[in-house]
């Protein structure tokens, strides 16, 4: 469609055309094959929605309004998707992937997560859609292989810490232009202005470095917006350099996300059948009381940590952090469950007492291993709570103020009693929490078979309860836990024990299982121990509250409130509780953002150090005041920027949009046909078994040739319905799925010759001979990097009158019956010419409606 103007020195490249005579003697079976293998392969150039239709999933409205409205038609894209926790953020990634890689629009991808999720980002682009993505590790990086490890492995998902951390790697990949980079919770890119100052972390500067080499660019977090206008505005520009530059000025202009930013709340998505899609939740606080021996061991250890706290203050800054960081975890066991404090409280003095021998035989002791700095919570975010359980068992046993043998021997003294303390606590079997826990354990609802999780900081309190809760209900099988140092197949072990067991009532977890598992099985929660961190509370909630879930989600938070953190505690969720009954319950979602500035971590550890004077409490209600109770209202205005609605209308026409979509020829019966054919033709042996699953029993090794392809797949299925029976997952076979592509790579260079020669069909839907044309259309920028495709057929008279055909009209003809000549067809005098009229309308006619209705075309 491009003009070009051509100068006498292109004079030698010009040569007449000329339209080669088909020979049209093809086997008709195989252009059949050949003709169908291409449209499956280029079914993103045909079809409106070939990623939902061939991948084991059942989208919601939002996510197809989100991927189909407004990503698909961005080219090229820079865009943050704000979408609340739970609503499918990583489903409207994948449909986005594979939706761009079956339109041949994405070869190189690139997806950027926290350490703790590459994992589960690399099971679902697997399990749901079909893709091998490779995790991007030290091995795959130094292996010495020839080319690079992008030319090896185009689909990567990378640790992004570990990216950032590592500039040689940087520099390795320097060369890669990517087509579509991904970057999940990526507001841990977010940077700070100090001053007229830009603090640009390593992780923003990864941020910037992959925004300069890729085509395609989509952040996604559902925390966008720390309520600091300029910050937000400076995290945009890893969007737009230009329209995000500058400061934020107050007054003088607001933070225009126009085109760049989506933000959907789980309170206004909907169902296609119109109903909201999450249930109520409904959280409240469940205050007790800890009994005369417990608020004294309590008042003991707090006197000791907050001693400890204060020579921790004249040490260098490593120090204090690492001493710090061990005295708030001993506290934070303390409110945990008498065992925990028992159990820490031995470690501890084991630990110091090997300390002490060190020290009088000369030798150096051993160094705690370094931590995240605990004051900032931004810092512990970058680690998986599987390295924080592992710092927190290394440190809280052996950091410590003392440094000489009589400082020592102090410190053991105070120990020691401690110990006795606690020892007589536990084994007087009068543990305040674990009754309220246990009466919770007698409802009606739990009796009645519902399911429970309860979550812990710690693993003695993990074991504590499992030990006290399978004793209360009389059966051990009733009771599972996950915790950091459960490993991930294991782990997938006691969440399918959890869900499908009926017998199986209460899941015990650490923060380890508020990390990407979908426990929406269960509908009540308990908080056994409230964690410092605020996001942390939603991100636990978010386990139940998700797609999936049916019934109304309850929380219970344990406050003892005769203890200093529980009063700050009682504080701030009695003032959470105020804001959600005018909110209808977001409060969490900006709970972490609403303290900014005063993070939970400082009110606490203010709160065991000086909270006993009056000013020191007096501030603290202020703070929660004004930043929970003032300022979240504001808060929630920000956090609105770029929201957007879905009404009945908009649901309507997405399950339209959608029916129409798996009413074209691209549905499970003609993706199964093609590969059964083409593999069996390719020498593969596949049988069905159970109703729409097969087994394929032989793999040739043409298909497994440079191919991550195995030699035999127990159960495969082309239809959802056929991929779980019993316990037997089947594989999706569709476009996307490495065995389903080799088969039809294969099938065209084994036979796509055939679509040149042409061949002779038959079809009912036509009355004289007519030739059919097939015509692949791309758009390309300036820089010739492709916007579109399509492939389109068109069919041409014996007048030389030209009709679409649609996209798959070989499906209407067959083969000549045995027996029937049909040499007629190709002596017909007018055949060139009807050639070159077909394409002249599918380049000037055809091609022009479709660049017009192509959105990317017109930027």
């Amino acid at each position: 469609m491009a003009e070009q103007v051509l100068h006498r020195d292109d004079e030698d490249q010009i040569a007449r055309a000329a339209m080669a005579r088909r020979p049209f003697d093809a086997d008709p079976a195989r252009f059949r094959l050949a003709a169908e293998a291409q449209r499956i392969s280029r079914a993103g150039a045909v079809e409106s929605m070939a990623a939902v239709a061939s991948s084991a999933i059942q989208p919601l409205p939002h996510q197809l309004r989100a991927v189909y409205d407004e990503l698909v038609p961005r080219a090229p894209l820079r865009f943050l998707l704000a979408d609340d926790p739970g609503a499918g953020k990583t489903i409207m990634a994948g449909l986005y992937v594979k939706e761009l890689l079956l339109r041949d629009d994405v070869r190189r991808c690139l997806i950027v997560a926290p350490g703790g999720l590459v994992e589960q980002w690399q099971d679902e682009l697997l399990f749901k859609f079909g893709l091998g993505f490779e995790l991007l590790t030290r091995d795959l990086m130094e292996a010495p292989r020839p080319g690079t490890v992008v030319d090896q492995y185009p689909l990567l998902i990378a640790r992004m810490d570990q990216l950032a951390r590592n500039p040689e790697w940087l520099e390795r990949l320097d060369h890669v232009e990517w087509d579509l980079v991904i970057i999940d919770e990526a507001h841990r890119m977010g940077v700070h202005w100090y001053g007229r100052e830009l603090d640009r972390t390593r992780r923003y500067q990864l941020g910037e470095y992959l925004r300069d080499r890729t085509r395609h660019l989509l952040l996604m977090t559902a925390t966008p917006h720390t309520g600091k206008a300029d910050d937000f505005q400076a995290f945009l520009q890893l969007l737009d350099v230009d329209r995000f530059a500058g400061r934020y000025r107050s007054g003088v202009h607001s933070v225009d996300t126009e085109g760049v930013m989506r933000r959907m709340v789980k309170e206004d998505l909907l169902t296609f059948e119109g109903l909201p899609l999450f249930p109520q939740r409904i959280a409240q606080s469940v205050p007790y009381e800890l009994t005369d021996a417990e608020l004294e061991l309590y008042d003991a250890v707090t006197d000791y940590v907050g001693t400890e706290m204060n020579r921790a203050d004249r040490l260098d800054p490593s120090r204090r952090v690492t001493v710090g960081f061990a005295l708030t975890v001993l506290q934070r066991r303390l409110a945990s469950s008498p065992e925990a404090i028992h159990q820490s409280l031995v470690r501890r003095s084991d630990r110091l007492r090997k300390r002490r021998q060190d020290v009088l035989a000369g030798r150096t002791p051993e160094a705690p291993a370094a931590t995240p700095d605990w004051t900032d919570p931004d810092d512990w975010e970058e680690h998986s709570t599987a390295e924080i359980e592992d710092w927190e068992e290394q440190i809280v046993d052996s950091a410590t103020t003392a440094e000489t043998v009589a400082e020592l021997d102090a410190e053991l003294g105070v120990l020691d009693e401690l110990v006795r303390q606690s020892r007589t606590v536990r084994d007087s079997g009068t543990d305040r929490k674990w009754v309220e826990l246990r009466e919770m354990l007698e409802q009606k609802a739990i009796r009645d078979g519902a399911k429970l999780i309860v979550f812990t900081e710690h693993r003695d309190t993990l074991d504590y309860l499992a030990r006290r809760i399978r004793a209360q209900l009389g059966r051990h099988e009733a009771v599972v836990a996950i915790h950091g140092g459960v490993t991930r197949p294991e782990r997938r072990r006691v969440v399918e024990e959890f869900t499908h067991n009926p017998g199986c009532q209460i899941l015990l977890a650490t923060d380890a299982a508020g990390e990407g598992l979908n426990l929406q099985v269960a509908h009540l929660m308990v908080n056994y121990d409230l964690p410092w961190n605020p996001n942390r509370i939603e991100q636990r909630f978010g386990r139940i509250h998700r797609i999936g879930q049916l019934e109304v989600c309850r929380l219970w938070n344990l406050i003892a409130h005769n203890t200093r953190e529980g009063q700050v505690f009682q504080a701030l969720l009695g003032k959470i509780e105020e804001q959600r009954k005018a909110f209808g319950g977001k409060v969490f979602d900006v709970l972490g953002e609403a303290l900014d500035g005063h993070s939970l971590r400082e009110l606490l550890v203010d709160a065991i150090r000086y909270g006993e004077q009056p000013e020191v409490r007096e501030r603290m209600r202020q703070v929660i005041d004004e930043r929970v109770g003032d300022g979240i209202d504001e808060l929630l205005q920000e956090r609105a920027l770029a929201t957007h609605s879905i009404g009945e209308a908009d649901v309507a026409a997405l399950r339209k949009e959608m029916d129409e979509a798996r009413a074209q020829r691209l549905q499970p019966y003609f993706i199964e046909r093609a590969f059964v054919e083409g593999f069996r033709k390719l020498g593969g042996r596949m049988a069905q078994r159970e109703a729409k699953r097969w087994e394929i029993t032989h793999v040739p090794a043409a298909l497994r040739q440079g191919r991550p392809v195995a030699s035999r797949y127990r159960r495969v299925t082309f239809e959802l319905d056929g991929l779980e029976r019993e316990a037997e997952r089947a594989e999706l076979l569709a476009p996307g799925h490495v065995l389903h592509d080799a088969v039809m790579d294969t099938v065209l260079e084994r036979w796509g010759g055939a679509l040149g020669s042409g061949t002779v069909l038959v079809s009912d839907k036509v009355d004289s001979p007519q030739l059919l044309v097939g015509s692949l259309q791309k758009i390309v920028d300036g820089a010739g990097a492709q916007i579109a495709s399509r492939f389109h057929y068109a069919l041409v008279d014996e007048a030389g009158r030209v009709t679409p055909a649609g996209p798959a009209p070989h499906l209407d003809a067959g083969p000549p019956a045995e027996g029937v000549d049909v040499s007629w067809a190709v002596d017909l005098s007018w055949l060139p010419g009807a050639e070159s009229r077909a394409l002249e309308w599918l380049a000037a006619g055809d091609g022009v409606e479709f660049l017009q209705a192509t959105p990317a075309a017109g930027r």
